[in-house]
């Protein structure tokens, strides 16, 4: 897994952050368009002994995330049910579906405002750390410990000989529910947009196995 962080804004919380990555056995540090000099000796020195996740740390634009199977965004302002996009999982309810799968990033926002809508947009889903009512936002690198600590404890995972839907038999599904919603009459343009948002956020929540989507794809044909 991939651990992203958006225009990340102040060094030492990037060294930070690899160091805590180290701590539970994450490596692959991404960076998007940071704004800060993520090398600097602010950075390493809070890094520690973890220099080497800064060291070898990628650096792409927003559109790279668009590459990933599985994309995660994390907020700490929640949405309702009819708020789809921040509609959350905790770190531990994440930690129980997540499988051992390859091509998957976590996405952290910027420290000052976090991730922006359209960028929860891109994600699959999302997730969020239950905190106080009274000071609900994390500073950065504690967010990422928290969820990296949940990941680390359920990396022992029993489905890892398990084949699971590649992202094409996803876009093939989400093919066919757009073709079923298409025949279907609704009073707005906004409710079969929402039907979408809520199918996509289902099929990624989920982590279907190979079987289930060949089952799913059956089901779709004998509704055609």
């Amino acid at each position: 897994m991939d651990i992203i962080l958006l225009e990340p804004e102040k060094a030492g919380n990037v060294g930070a952050i690899a160091r805590v990555m180290s701590n539970f056995g994450f490596e692959d540090l991404v960076l998007v368009n940071p704004q800060c000099d993520y090398l600097s000796e602010e950075a390493q020195g809070r890094a520690k002994h973890a220099r080497n996740v800064l060291k070898k740390a990628k650096v792409v634009q927003i559109d790279a995330l668009k590459n990933y199977h599985t994309l995660i965004g994390t907020t700490s302002r929640l949405g309702t049910d009819y708020n789809i996009p921040r509609s959350p999982l905790s770190p531990s309810q994440l930690a129980e579906i997540l499988p051992n799968k390859k091509n998957v990033g976590l996405l952290f926002g910027r420290e000052g405002i976090g991730l922006k809508n359209e960028e929860i947009e891109m994600c699959d889903f999302v997730v969020t750390i239950p905190t106080s009512k009274k000071y609900p936002t994390m500073n950065l690198s504690h967010s990422v410990a928290v969820i990296c600590y949940e990941l680390f404890k359920a990396q022992e995972n029993i489905t890892s000989h398990i084949r699971f839907a590649s992202d094409v038999d996803k876009k093939q599904i989400m093919k066919m529910v757009k073709e079923q919603i298409s025949k279907m009459k609704f009073s707005t343009t906004a409710k079969k947009e929402t039907q979408q948002k809520i199918w996509k956020r289902i099929i990624a929540k989920s982590f279907l196995t190979k079987r289930e989507a060949f089952a799913l794809m059956g089901f779709f044909r004998k509704l055609e």
